[in-house]
């Protein structure tokens, strides 16, 4: 009886994925929920189960599929998720971040800002740590770099700010834009934003090294503090 009720539940599950799959090539993925993407995605790695219990669970523990791809892979696996089934999600979050990236690849930064923006706001909205990136442009404003420089409030950052230009002048830099998250979800800039900011362009202004913008991410959007007249 209990054979019977698994190769049954097989059954309809295999049907289920083969539906889903029709769906995908036939119409695309426009009409998918979220959820029904994370369990087609759980489907490649766990066979022969219904994924879509675990798929909706999982958007709802993270509260959504954003912040699920951008999930480290310590915290994927504290939800019993096997190492299989992460090298999917992960490769779905690299696969997004990179078409996003080709947008602005080979482009001046400032003629294509939403674009970069987009880019940003899915690499950087839903992390759980506050992470501050530097943008490096040239003469022409075309990105040199994409870098990581520091984790951690930019409260404590005033003594990177040495560390910033140095970096710009060693890889040619004639302007930086800075970006940074707000792990809260709120991205309008606090003090310490305004004060980094300030003693980033004070400190470029000396070695010719423009401050462009300084933008906040958050899961609510993104502010530019230029765009808000405090640059």
């Amino acid at each position: 009886m209990n054979e019977h009720a698994n190769v049954t539940r097989e059954r309809d599950s295999a049907g289920h994925r083969a539906r889903l799959r029709k769906r995908l090539l036939d119409a695309g993925p426009a009409g998918f929920l979220d959820y029904e993407l994370v369990e087609y995605l759980l489907s490649l790695t766990i066979p022969r189960v219904d994924t879509k219990p675990l798929a909706k669970r999982l958007i709802e523990d993270f509260g959504g599929i954003g912040p699920l791809l951008s999930a480290s892979a310590v915290t994927l696996r504290r939800e019993g998720i096997t190492d299989a089934t992460i090298g999917a999600l992960k490769i779905a979050e690299a696969t997004a971040l990179r078409m996003l990236e080709a947008r602005v690849e080979g482009r001046p930064v400032l003629s294509s800002w939403d674009a970069l923006g987009d880019y940003l706001h899915a690499q950087m909205a839903h992390r759980r740590t506050e992470e501050v990136r530097i943008l490096f442009l040239n003469a022409k404003n075309m990105l040199i770099a994409n870098e990581a420089l520091w984790q951690g409030s930019v409260d404590e950052a005033s003594v990177h700010v040495r560390e910033v230009i140095a970096r710009a002048i060693a890889l040619g830099a004639t302007a930086i834009i800075i970006v940074h998250n707000h792990p809260s979800g709120d991205p309008s800039p606090s003090q310490q934003d305004i004060r980094l900011t300030r003693d980033l362009v004070e400190a470029g202004r000396h070695m010719k090294v423009t401050v462009h913008d300084h933008v906040i991410i958050g899961a609510q959007g993104r502010t530019s503090m230029r765009a808000m007249g405090l640059i």
